[in-house]
C-alpha cells in the first residue's frame, strides 16, 4: 500500500498541530458498559504516538446505527471513559458533532489534548450517497483542526465504506495511515500474495450470500474451505438434506450447488449438528447426522465429529484464516463448535501457522469464549473490510490515501 504512514507524519512534526483521527469504537455495549474493549486497545499505539509526539487529537467515531440523529442510546460516552482509563488521561467528550460545542471545545485544545467528537453517524451527512452532503460535514471536520491539520485513518473496520469521516476528509488533509490500518493491510496482503501451504479458510455466520464474494475469491486459491454457521445448512439444502426449521437462504440453494460442483474437493461441511427446539439458552439440544435433522428442529452448532474432522484438517495448516462462528456461540449449549474450530487454530498457530482471525463476532467469540488473543498471529478489528480485501476489492478509505 503505496500511502503515508503515521511515521511519516511524526516526523514532519506534529507539535501544536491538531490532527484528526478516524478510530473504530464500534464496541459492544450492554446497560451502559462496554463488554469487549478489543477495538478501543487496538486504536491505543498510534492516538499515544501521536500524544506523545506534541499533537492535539480530535478523535471522530461512530457506535451503532442511529440513523443519523443524535440518540442516548448510541452516545460514545462510555467509550470516552474507557479511553480516558486506557490513555491515562483526559479526554473530553463534545456535545455534538461538529456544532457549536465540538467547535468550542476545539478551538480550546493544546498540545496532547484529546477530543472525541459524539457518534458521527449522528450526522445524516456522514453515511448519504450523496457526495456534495458528505463533502460539506467533512469541511466542518477539517475547519476544526484550523485547517493547518492533518488526518489519520486507522478505523480499519470502516475503510471500506466509502463515507465522510473515512474517505471525504482524506481529500481536504494531509493524510496517513494509522499504525492500525498499515498493520491491518500488511497481514491481509500475506493471506493473499504467497500463503504458505497448507491454506486452510474457515468461513462461518449467518448467510451465505454475505460470503459468496470471498468464497469465489478464496476457493480457488486455498487447500480446504471449512463452512460452518447458520450459511451451512443452505449448502447441506443444496446437498439434498432437509434442515428442519434452521437458518436457510432457499434463493442460495443453487449458488451453493454449483460452488459444491466446482469446488467440492476444497469445501468441507458439517456431518452432524448440534439442533435445538427453539432459538434460546434454554432450548432442548441433542446431536443428530446433518442428513437428519428433524423437521421443527433447528441447527445451532456443529457437532463434535464435525470438530473433529475440520480440526484434523486445521492442525496441519500453515496458513489460517477464520471468519465467522460455526454456531450459536452466545448460548452455552451451542458454543463447542466455535471454541473447538478456535482451539484448534491456537493449536495450529502454537505449531508455527500464521492464523487470522477476521474480526466481526469471530473476534467476539474468541474473547467471550475466554481464549488467548495471542493464541492467534492477528485478530482483525475489521470483519467486512477484511472480506473485501480478500475478495479484491477496492476499499474507498485505503484509496483515498493512495491519493
Amino acid at each position: 500500500m503505496a500511502v503515508k504512514t503515521l511515521q511519516d507524519l511524526i516526523d514532519a512534526g506534529v507539535s501544536g498541530r491538531a490532527v484528526l483521527v478516524r478510530s473504530d469504537f464500534n464496541v459492544p455495549i450492554e446497560n451502559g458498559v462496554i463488554t469487549d474493549p478489543g477495538r478501543i486497545v487496538a486504536s491505543l499505539p498510534t492516538l499515544n504516538a501521536l500524544l506523545d509526539a506534541g499533537a492535539k487529537l480530535i478523535v471522530t467515531a461512530h457506535l451503532g446505527r442511529p440513523d443519523g440523529k443524535p440518540d442516548a442510546k448510541y452516545s460514545l460516552a462510555p467509550v470516552a471513559s474507557k479511553l480516558a482509563e486506557l490513555l491515562g488521561r483526559h479526554v473530553q467528550l463534545a456535545g455534538d458533532v461538529v456544532g457549536q460545542d465540538a467547535q468550542a471545545r476545539a478551538e480550546g485544545l493544546t498540545d496532547g489534548d484529546v477530543l472525541l467528537l459524539e457518534n458521527i453517524r449522528f450526522d445524516p451527512r456522514e453515511t448519504s450517497k450523496d457526495e456534495t452532503e458528505r463533502a460539506k460535514l467533512a469541511a466542518e471536520l477539517v475547519a476544526l483542526t484550523d485547517g493547518e491539520g492533518a488526518f489519520v485513518s486507522d478505523g480499519f473496520g470502516v475503510v471500506h465504506r466509502k463515507q465522510a469521516s473515512v474517505y471525504d476528509v482524506a481529500q481536504l488533509l494531509p493524510s496517513y495511515a494509522g499504525g492500525l490500518v498499515a498493520t491491518e493491510v500488511d497481514v491481509l496482503a500475506k493471506l493473499t500474495e504467497d500463503p504458505a501451504r497448507p491454506y486452510a479458510v474457515v468461513l462461518g455466520g449467518s448467510k451465505v450470500s454475505d460470503k459468496l464474494g470471498v468464497i469465489e475469491a478464496l476457493a480457488p486459491k486455498v487447500d480446504t474451505l471449512v463452512i460452518g454457521g447458520g450459511m451451512a445448512f443452505t449448502f447441506l439444502a443444496a446437498q439434498g438434506y432437509s434442515v428442519g426449521s434452521s437458518l436457510l437462504q432457499e434463493d442460495q440453494i443453487d449458488v451453493c450447488k454449483d460452488l459444491l460442483e466446482r469446488f467440492g474437493d476444497v469445501i468441507h461441511l458439517p456431518v452432524d449438528i448440534v439442533v435445538g427446539d427453539k432459538f434460546a439458552a434454554d432450548a432442548e439440544a441433542k446431536t443428530v447426522e446433518a442428513s437428519g435433522i428433524p423437521d421443527g428442529w433447528m441447527g445451532l452448532d456443529i457437532g463434535p465429529e464435525s470438530v473433529r474432522r475440520f480440526s484434523v484438517v486445521l492442525s496441519n495448516a500453515k496458513t489460517i484464516f477464520w471468519n465467522g462462528p460455526a454456531g450459536v456461540f452466545e448460548f452455552e449449549k451451542f458454543a463447542a463448535g466455535t471454541k473447538g474450530i478456535a482451539e484448534s487454530i491456537v493449536g495450529a498457530t502454537e505449531k508455527g501457522a500464521f492464523s487470522v482471525v477476521g474480526g466481526g463476532d469471530s473476534a467476539a467469540a474468541v474473547r467471550a469464549l475466554g481464549l488467548p488473543d495471542d493464541g492467534f498471529s492477528h485478530i482483525s478489528t475489521g470483519g467486512g473490510a477484511s472480506l473485501e480485501y480478500l475478495e479484491g476489492k477496492q476499499l474507498p478509505g485505503l484509496a483515498a490515501l493512495e491519493g
